[in-house]
């Protein structure tokens, strides 16, 4: 019952061609490029996706856990764990996420209802809204930020819209009282 048999016949296993690429064809990571994403998703945690150089998607991209995107993204995304763009990234997307790392190009507005990190060589062209926002020296940012969710905003303008009322007719009343002690005023000095 020898399992390594040494008498056992061997078999011959022929080498499979080399293919030359195909014309138009995305061009496929290296092994140590693979390594590298893979290096960097590793440390998003267990269940995490990858989408690599090659990849090129259009439409809605939903991430149940950590994510990170190494190719091409068109249209909406939206990230439950940490959503990391990396440096040879394209995306052309609406992102909505808790926690958001930029290491590439993105064209679009980014909701973040954590943290927002663009880091070198990232580029950003779009407005932001999150409470926390990280840019690094040598980032292109492009767009507007606003510092709080969306909720707090939504929360902050209502408030102002009731207390705007409010405050015109106070002003208005001071303006009058003050309108009102010049006139008299006026007229005490003219009968002197």
């Amino acid at each position: 019952m020898a399992l390594f048999r040494k008498d056992r016949p061997t078999q011959d296993v022929a080498p499979v061609p080399a293919q030359a690429p195909i014309a138009g064809a995305a061009v496929q990571p290296t092994f140590r490029e693979n390594r590298e994403m893979t290096k960097g998703t590793a440390a998003l945690g267990g269940d995490s996706a990858l989408l690599g150089r090659g990849t090129r998607i259009t439409g809605k991209v939903f991430f149940e856990s950590a994510a990170r995107i190494e190719g091409h993204v068109e249209g909406e995304i939206e990230a439950k764990g940490l959503l990391s763009i990396g440096e040879h990234a394209v995306v052309n997307a609406q992102i909505v996420g808790t926690t958001i790392v930029v290491h590439g190009r993105v064209t679009g507005d980014i909701r973040a209802s954590e943290k927002l990190e663009v880091r070198s060589p990232g580029k950003l062209f779009g407005n932001v809204t999150t409470p926390s926002l990280v840019i690094e020296e040598g980032v292109v940012f492009e767009g507007q930020c606003s510092m709080g969710t969306t909720d707090s905003r939504a929360e902050r303008v209502s408030l102002l819209a009731k207390e705007a009322p409010a405050s015109a007719a106070a002003a208005t009343a001071a303006t009058a009282a003050s309108g009102s002690a010049q006139a008299g005023a006026r007229r005490a000095g003219g009968q002197g």
